[in-house]
């Protein structure tokens, strides 16, 4: 029985238990029940009522909207665009009926949430809203979570192609010249993974049409980061390496990179630690 299974392999066993606990943890943490908070909006009303209106929506209870003023329509929709901003808000003058511009392309989730919180608050006032979606996802990203899977297989496969360099060199104890091959070696991986996802969320599913090229290298950047992870932290601490990787690109990492909720509707510390990790 001993021969079958050593106490290396015990140790092994309950770190992969602690990984997939952290797993089931930081998503669900991070998922189970989304609350917003400082949603970015833009507000373009008559100067007469701009300043009590923005006021006003900053001071909603739990604070859900962080909002700010724009000259005009152009300048908000250009925001919006940019992603600078999750939401605008066009208020008439004329008439009581205003507008909310969204681009549900950058994640439905907060543009659904921003149309909630203004629909009350307008419907409290006897306003009607317009919503209109001026950037909607691609007919084949109907949910707008095609660059989350991707970046979540370009993670997985960086520091999974990091492992097998690892396990291919087999005992052979890691020295800074077999760091450096691994690294190189990990170039054209990388690039080759680039294109590979970019092939499949565009000419292939249609989700994420257009930007070829950007997705690539993107793509290239994200698994060449992860892998360069999993090679320093594998060549530094072996199996435990390995573990310390898939604990910060993908049990920390993915949940909290705004690919499925938005850092502003994800619980504080996944909103807090999402942009200093690579997935985001």
């Amino acid at each position: 029985m001993r021969d079958a299974i050593t106490t290396r392999a015990v140790l092994v066993m309950v770190g992969v238990l602690l990984l997939q606990l952290g797993f089931a943890l930081s998503y669900m943490g991070a998922f189970h029940a989304p609350e917003p908070h400082r949603i970015p909006i833009v507000v373009v009303a008559p100067r007469t009522v701009e300043a009590e209106l923005v006021a006003r929506l900053n001071a909603l209870p739990g604070e859900p909207l962080h909002a700010t003023s724009a000259a005009d329509r152009a300048e908000a929709r250009t925001r919006l665009l940019e992603r600078k901003t999750d939401a605008a808000l066009i208020v008439s003058a004329a008439r009581p009926a205003d507008t909310l511009l969204v681009a549900s392309a950058g994640g439905p989730s907060a543009s659904d949430a921003a149309t909630k919180i203004v629909g009350a608050i307008e419907r409290e006032q006897n306003r009607t809203l317009t919503v209109r979606d001026i950037r909607p996802p691609a007919a084949g990203d109907s949910r707008g979570l095609s660059s989350f899977y991707l970046v979540l297989s370009w993670t997985i496969g960086g520091y999974l192609a990091a492992s097998a360099l690892n396990m291919a060199a087999g005992s052979k104890r890691p020295t800074l010249r077999r760091s450096v091959v691994r690294l190189a070696a990990m170039v054209p991986y990388a690039f080759i993974s680039g294109i590979g996802g970019a092939l499949i969320v565009g000419p292939v599913l249609h989700s994420l049409p257009g930007a070829f090229w950007e997705l690539v290298g993107i793509g290239t950047l994200v698994v060449f980061a992860s892998g360069a992870v999993g090679v320093a932290l594998q060549s530094l601490a072996g199996t435990i390496g390995l573990g310390l990787t898939i604990l910060i690109f993908t049990v920390l990492g993915n949940p909290s990179s705004g690919g499925v909720y938005p850092a502003s509707l994800l619980p504080p510390f996944w909103a807090a630690i999402g942009q200093a990790l690579p997935p985001g």
